[in-house]
Parts: structure tokens; sequence; C-alpha cells
């Protein structure tokens, strides 16, 4: 057992368990706290062939350093060296969960007290117990209230809290060591009032037409798919740095009733005028007016799949129609791609299938072959197809 007497210098607690010196048992302590380790050799001595068995407190400890340990057993020469270097990566580990859990020094919450009365509290909105989390609101010119999460940690304010914004770009705040809440809720203000007119276009798009998604837009939402007419819509892309620019256009519906909006948007799109609404240039671009939710009812131009019978499944409402002007049947992708491929007169070519409309036979639909059909998605069509048999 060469090198025994090194190994009880580094670890006395560690006892061999046999002559032949392939078992030991025992502890190895780190800042004075012991924790039981049972190391089983291979008859040759190899470390990269040892097993080791933990207690459920080591094991505790050295919760994501595993691999390191792995590596360690694979480089070091013998078990002097390797336990060297166990109560070295024991001592970084030990290190971290204190800092992990050890709470701030008092000066970080007096700090931290006095920055909130400076700001005033009238702005906060949440705090936690441990005050490592706050709610700030602010609201911009417009009268939009809006909120940033502050999540601080024990250096603050040496480091800068983590913020969490609804804002469709990235929020980055400017730090010193010097800097307070006071300043980070500034930046937050100049950030709404940058933002402003993007919100004023999507506002105006939510209040005055029928949007079909998102269903519930949040303030990052860069999206709008807008109703036209019956299973007819666009979908917009709207940039927040130039919100009044013309946006990404995409149609969706038939394309006997697709192709003129298509032609109209190409031909006036010199027309667009950036000193006007979005919603105005769009109205006078494609020379049609969106229907209103003071008009008419959301079911007047939406209709339920033709296969599954249901608006949304898992989240998705229907973006396939059938050509046919005497049809116009709605479906959503992932159904009528499970349709056409359970249909023997079906053929695909490339990420495009053909067949027949599940309701008017003689149309010849294509749709494009989703690149993954979500397990849940299949499991939900794969129901209603039961159900509608």
């Amino acid at each position: 057992m060469a090198g025994s007497g090194a190994l009880l210098r580094q670890c006395p607690l560690l006892l061999p368990q046999n002559r032949e010196g392939t078992v030991y048992e025992g502890f190895v302590t780190v800042q004075d706290r012991d924790f039981h380790i049972r190391i089983l050799l291979p008859s040759d001595f190899q470390l990269k062939n040892a097993r080791i068995h933990c207690s459920w407190r080591l094991k505790k400890v050295l919760h994501g350093y595993h691999q390191i340990v792995k590596q360690r057993l694979q480089h070091c020469s013998d078990l002097v060296s390797f336990m060297v270097e166990l109560k070295t990566i024991l001592e970084a580990a030990l290190k971290n969960t204190q800092e992990l859990h050890e709470p701030p020094p008092p000066e970080y919450y007096s700090y931290l007290v006095r920055d909130i009365e400076t700001l005033g509290w009238n702005k906060v909105v949440y705090v936690d117990t441990g005050l490592n989390t706050i709610k700030l609101k602010g609201e911009d010119s417009c009268g939009r209230q809006h909120l940033i999460t502050l999540k601080l940690n024990a250096k603050y304010p040496a480091e800068p809290p983590d913020c969490c914004v609804d804002f469709p770009v990235e929020f980055a705040i400017s730090w010193i060591p010097q800097s307070s809440l006071v300043d980070i809720y500034n930046q937050f203000l100049a950030a709404l009032e940058s933002l402003k007119e993007f919100w004023n276009a999507m506002d105006e798009i939510d209040e005055k037409t029928w949007v079909l998604e998102p269903e519930n837009p949040t303030r990052s939402a860069t999206m709008r798919r807008i109703a036209i007419g019956n299973n007819v819509s666009i979908n917009l892309e709207v940039d927040p740095r130039h919100p009044t620019m013309l946006p990404e256009c995409y149609f969706l519906g038939a394309d006997h009733v697709v192709n003129p909006l298509r032609t109209k948007l190409n031909n006036n799109m010199h027309l667009w005028d950036p000193d006007i609404t979005l919603l105005q240039n769009l109205k006078e671009v494609l020379e049609t007016d969106f229907p209103s939710r003071a008009v008419l009812e959301k079911t007047d131009f939406t209709m339920d799949c033709g296969i599954c019978y249901a608006y949304r499944l898992d989240g998705a409402i229907p973006d396939q129609v059938c050509g046919d002007s005497r049809c116009g049947q709605p479906f959503h992708q992932a159904c009528l791609f499970e349709w056409l491929q359970g249909l023997p007169s079906s053929r695909q070519s490339f990420n495009v299938i053909f067949g027949e409309c599940p309701y008017c036979n003689k149309c010849i639909l294509d749709a494009l072959v989703p690149a993954l059909i979500e397990p849940e998605v299949n499991n939900a069509l794969s129901q209603r197809g039961r159900e509608r048999i």
C-alpha cells in the first residue's frame, strides 16, 4: 500500500478496509466538516475504473460537480492526488453554497431602503420578504401602466440587479457601483417613451380591428393576425423601432380572395406614408376596411376547423382554406396534413402534399408539411379523429 503515509496525512479518517488496499472507507474533512465516503479500487489500482460511494450530504454538496470529479478520477495517478483534488473541489463547492444561502450584509438592506425611499414607495408594487425581488410600476406619456421586476443579489449596489420587462426589444441598463434604483427607474421611463409609437400602433390595431392572434397580446408581442373577411386574414410583423414603416405582411386564406389583396399591396406600396398611422396605411394600401368590433361579432368571420371541429388546437387557429370559392372551408394546418397523409390518393412533392378537400372532394388542396408535429398535437388529432368516425 504505497503512499499510505501520504494518504493518512491528507485524510486521517479515511482508512483501508482490506489488506490489498482496494477498499477505503471513512471521512474526508473540509472546513471542519466530515463527509462520509467509500472508495472501491480495481485490482490494478487504476482510478479511472474506481467506484465512489458518497453519503447523501456529500452528494448534495457535490451536486453540479459530478463531471469534474469524474475528470479528476481519469487524470489522477494515485489515490492520494485524487483526494487532494477532491478536497479542493469540496472547498469550492462549499464556498459557492455558502454564498448562495448567505444573507446579505446589513449595509445591503440600509442602502436598498434608502434607494426605495428616494425613489418613492408609491412606485413599488411588490417587495418580497428578503428584499431580493422588487417590482416597480411606471407610466408612459399616454397613460399606459408598465412593470419592471428587479432581482438583486447580496453584492448590490456593486453589481446591478437583473431586470425583467415586457418589452419587444432588449432592455440593457447602464450601471456603475454608484448607481441606484432611481437611475434604473429613469432608464426604464426613457425606454417606455422610446417605444410609445410602437404601442400606439398596436393599441389602435387591437381596439379597431378583430385580432385573431395572439389571443391576449402582451406588450412585447410584435405580431398581429387581423381578420379581413370570412376566413381571410393578414399576418403583420411590426418593427418596434420603426412602427410606422411598412411591416412584414403575410396573407392567409383562399387564393381567389388573397391574390387580389397581394396585387393591391404590391401596386400601392409606394403610397405608404410614415407620417400616418400603421392601420390607416394598411386600409389605404389594401383599399379595404377591416371588420370592426363595434359592427360585427367574431363568429361572423371565424369558422371552426372542418376536421377537428374546433377553432383552437393547442393555441393554433385554422390557417389553411380550401381554394374553391364554392367551398372555402378552413382547416388547421396540422389537421389537414394528417387528413391528406391518410388518403391513398394523396401525393407529396417536397414540402407540399396534395389531395382532395374533405368537404367538396373535387378540390385539390395543398398544405405545407409541418417540419414537426408535436406529440400533444398528434394525440389531440387522433382523439378527435376517432370521435368524428
